[in-house]
């Protein structure tokens, strides 16, 4: 405590809300839980998609049970779709028929690539008729660009 009642400043990095999961890397600032930050919501129906991620799958099965893995599930809230290289964006067509009109698709890709980067990410995007509205460090290893259905064609 300072003088005067008021309490110490948290140290550097602790945590302020006190609440479980990773944070994405680099963010500074108060604490939100990384399933927040990707708006999973209670109960909403997840697809992993070539994200073989246990502690991820586990994050997700604390919030909502109706989680998919290695396959696609028609209305589907929100896929995350891992991707190595260019060639798998073909497959976004399909993963877009697959999710809800207000749905999204996160693509998770690893950073540092020079085969595959945001900008191509968001060109196949485009054209497969997705836009992306954000742009996260998912992790240490994995960025991740959120693509939706633009609202004129929902």
């Amino acid at each position: 405590m300072k003088a005067g009642g008021h309490p110490d400043p948290p140290a550097a990095g602790a945590r302020l809300r006190g609440v479980p999961g990773p944070r994405f890397a680099g963010c500074p600032g108060p604490e939100r839980p990384r399933l927040d930050k990707l708006g999973v919501k209670p109960g909403a129906r997840v697809a992993l998609v070539g994200h073989r991620d246990a502690a991820f799958r586990r994050e997700l099965l604390a919030r909502t049970r109706d989680v998919s893995e290695g396959r696609l599930r028609r209305g589907s809230d929100l896929i995350f779709f891992a991707v190595k290289g260019p060639a798998a964006l073909a497959r976004l067509a399909t993963l877009q028929r697959a999710i809800q009109r207000d749905g999204a698709i996160w693509v998770l890709w690893p950073k540092g690539r020079k085969e595959i980067k945001e900008d191509l990410i968001r060109d196949a995007a485009l054209r497969h008729g997705l836009v992306d509205v954000k742009v996260v460090a998912y992790s240490e290893t994995l960025s991740g660009l959120k693509l939706v259905i633009p609202v004129a064609k929902r």
